[in-house]
């Protein structure tokens, strides 16, 4: 028996297992943006793999050879800091519903987005592979949905919704949040690809033919909050890319157009895009979104400081000591009932983190997307691609939106995706087409 384990622990066994994790963790990554597309537990599983992968890696490598040099890394320090506050709320105050397994389990993702950025994407053939799957993956969702316009139904049969929104691939209206991510960092590798252009008229037009085809499908979408993250997103590129600025200008100029032309062709989207999108800016307080957000706000001046636990607003939403309103927001009775407010999230990160973990997870969260952030900052002379993953991580967490669970599949999916894209990007070689810097990848 001693024998045997000395065999089982012989020290090439040790130098040969990082290897075959390092390229088992490599085809998880090139796996992921297609199982995001349409498999969404083979997505969440993938991910897992991504997250043990990473620790079972770096616990071999040893901190001396810098297995664990991610986990100094800011952004790491602070979402630990996040998670592991949210944890303790949890375990205080409502450790029932299965919500302590899960709030443990909720450090998963990030790890996984920390393998990406910091393990298997260091390598420049795999970190295209990767963004390359990941754009041909927005250009097959954008495809189905023109597919869908013109012809009413998409490669599958599936016709619009019934209120008229594209679904693109899918049954239901899903497609366009994610799109709204993965169009700017396409965009921005068309740029990339185009910059070797001899003539520079060429380049700027197509691009701006480009530009203006992507809000034309976000518009033909249907989806108010997508089509507006996708907006904010280009201007984030144009504001730190000079030659992406022509197309945004001519993207912003026909956006009238488009979205006249789709009150002829598309009337459903645009009802959705205006009509309904006026009448709830206008009485804001008094739409769904609205007393959702009424209704966390009035659990969160309930507890605190410790809130109530992971997924707080779904458990604890029906309780009767929180049905009434706020003032300056929303103080009117909801018309279909208090009980239909109870939805299994508030459409908001940040009123999530609040709900859940009080007042200082709130503030945790918020320094933690700030440090995200910051780690994927390309840089006033930035490189293309790194500005446009930098710009779909910044409309992932934007504030002022409505948006999926923090953890929830396949959007949270796409948004750890492309964060782990960004921090790849960071240490790669100016011959790979993006700036230098960065951490030291694990090797």
């Amino acid at each position: 028996m001693v024998a045997w384990r000395r065999e089982t622990f012989h020290p090439r066994q040790m130098r040969f297992s990082p290897s075959v994790l390092t390229r088992t963790g490599r085809w998880a990554a090139v796996v992921l943006p297609l199982a995001l597309t349409h498999v969404r537990v083979a997505a969440e599983a993938d991910l897992d793999i991504l997250a043990v992968l990473l620790l079972l890696h770096s616990a071999m490598i040893g901190r001396r050879q810098g297995g664990w040099d991610w986990f100094r890394e800011p952004w790491v320090v602070v979402t630990f800091c996040w998670w592991g506050w949210q944890v303790l709320c949890t375990l205080w105050v409502s450790p029932g519903h299965g919500a302590l397994v899960q709030s443990l389990l909720a450090i998963r993702f990030p790890l996984a987005a920390a393998a990406l950025g910091c393990w298997v994407l260091r390598d420049a053939v795999w970190r295209r592979r990767v963004l390359w799957l990941t754009c041909a993956c927005g250009l097959y969702i954008a495809g189905q949905m023109l597919v869908q316009a013109v012809f009413g139904r998409n490669l599958f049969g599936i016709p619009r919704f019934h209120d008229g929104t594209l679904t693109g691939p899918y049954e239901h209206p899903r497609a366009a949040a994610p799109l709204s991510r993965l169009v700017l960092p396409l965009l921005m590798a068309g740029c990339a690809m185009a910059e070797g252009a001899r003539s520079r008229l060429m380049r700027t037009l197509g691009l701006c033919a480009a530009t203006v085809l992507a809000v034309g499908v976000m518009v033909l979408a249907g989806q108010r909050m997508p089509l507006a993250l996708s907006l904010l997103g280009i201007g984030v590129c144009a504001l730190l890319y000079r030659p992406m600025r022509p197309a945004a200008f001519a993207a912003a100029a026909t956006l009238p157009v488009l979205v006249l032309a789709a009150r002829i062709f598309s009337p459903g989207s645009f009802f959705h895009l205006v009509t309904l999108a006026r009448q709830q800016l206008t009485h804001f307080g008094q739409s769904p979104y609205g007393e959702i957000y009424t209704h966390a706000l009035v659990m969160a001046q309930q507890h605190p400081w410790l809130g109530q636990g992971y997924d707080g607003y779904r458990h604890y939403c029906s309780d009767p000591t929180t049905f009434h309103g706020i003032s300056w927001l929303s103080d009117a009775v909801p018309k279909t009932g208090w009980l239909e407010l109870c939805v299994q999230h508030p459409h908001s990160h940040y009123l999530q983190a609040l709900v859940n973990s009080g007042v200082p997870g709130l503030i945790l969260f918020t320094l933690m997307i700030a440090t995200w952030l910051k780690a994927i900052w390309p840089g006033r002379n930035g490189q293309a691609v790194p500005i446009g993953l930098f710009a779909a991580v910044l409309i992932q967490e934007w504030p002022i939106a409505s948006t999926s669970d923090f953890l929830n599949l396949p959007l949270s999916g796409w948004g750890f995706l492309l964060l782990g894209l960004a921090l790849a990007h960071r240490a790669s070689p100016r011959q790979d087409g993006f700036q230098a810097g960065g951490v030291r990848p694990i090797s």
